[in-house]
């Protein structure tokens, strides 16, 4: 038995004999849709997100594409239920996971009733954020522009606003400026992205906040701490599976493998004397005790799984898979 939840995931809910779960009627004049989150790496995606919904269920990092599957983040207000759809950056890929995380992104701009294409506001509209743009011209889906990161814009920033309010412009997109980071702007964006959806259906139950498994986000929260200690040397070759989970009153056992494509990386994650694995177990068990506000004992293995980026049926088996 757990104790106090802090993040309400999919797997706190009983369901019915027939599968589903009981959600209330929403009130009248309530809306409802599903809002893309769609940009470049880096942009700050994941962290807009963790910040909209009030609890950290995506990773974030300084490296890039670190977000890979179609993670959704759900808000419910008296108004409204927003169902944030947060998706790999849109980039060149460079191999079969690279395709699959693109395709994806791809996909959900057709799949939600509003697009917000987040782009770095303290540096001037780029060639990647100009074929996103192309990419959502394409689309019938409704987009707005979201600046991010104004905290960080210098003073003499007037011409890296005007590069994106440019674009906006010329597509006839609305605008917001904020920070993910300070929290600005953030009431603002929320009313505007209200504003654009249609009268519906509560989707979720109104306490929700993801409709992720707590595996996948241990998984994740476990992915991110490599991310943060290794950097560039080991980070986007690395598939973490969840092996295990045993809960009793007192603790939460996890047991995970950490998979990675080589020899050499497999040196880096565990370390002299085992120290860079019992760094990432320190970091990422106090993460995942966060996650169900209780007490966790966490096991990592690592695992060398040989291209396991290139191959269909190994991405597959890890969980990346082309989203219908």
């Amino acid at each position: 038995m757990k104790v106090e939840q802090k993040v309400t995931s999919i797997d706190d809910y009983t369901f019915s004999f027939s599968g589903e779960v009981t959600i209330p009627e929403a009130p009248p004049d309530f809306k409802s849709g599903f809002i893309g989150i769609i940009g470049r790496p880096n942009v700050g995606k994941s962290t807009l997100m963790n910040q909209l919904v009030g609890q950290k269920i995506a990773i974030t990092s300084p490296v890039a594409q670190t977000t890979r599957n179609r993670l959704r983040g759900i808000l419910t207000t008296s108004q409204a239920q927003l169902i944030f759809v947060d998706t790999p950056g849109i980039h060149k890929p460079h191999h079969q996971l690279g395709e699959v995380l693109v395709q994806n992104a791809k996909i959900a701009i057709e799949s939600v009733d509003v697009v917000l294409f987040v782009v770095d506001g303290a540096v001037a509209c780029g060639a990647g954020d100009r074929y996103i743009a192309d990419l959502l011209t394409r689309s019938k889906t409704p987009v707005i522009i979201g600046a991010n990161k104004i905290d960080q814009q210098p003073d003499d920033s007037q011409f890296l606003n005007d590069s994106y309010a440019e674009m906006a412009k010329s597509y006839e997109w609305e605008i917001v400026k904020f920070s993910a980071k300070t929290n600005a702007g953030l009431p603002q964006l929320q009313e505007l992205l209200i504003q654009h959806l249609e009268i519906g259906p509560l989707y979720y139950p109104p306490d929700l906040v993801t409709d992720q498994p707590e595996r996948f986000i241990m998984g994740e929260l476990i992915r991110e701490q490599i991310i943060l200690l290794t950097r560039e040397e080991v980070p986007h070759s690395v598939a973490i599976a969840i092996d295990q989970v045993e809960e009793t009153a007192n603790i939460t056992r996890v047991l995970a493998t950490i998979n990675v494509e080589r020899d050499s990386q497999k040196g880096i994650l565990i370390g002299k004397g085992g120290s860079m694995l019992k760094a990432i177990g320190s970091a990422a068990r106090e993460q995942i005790q966060k996650l169900i506000a209780g007490k966790v004992y966490l096991e990592l293995f690592v695992k060398v799984e040989p291209k396991w980026r290139q191959s269909r049926v190994s991405l597959a088996e890890l969980g990346y898979r082309v989203e219908e």
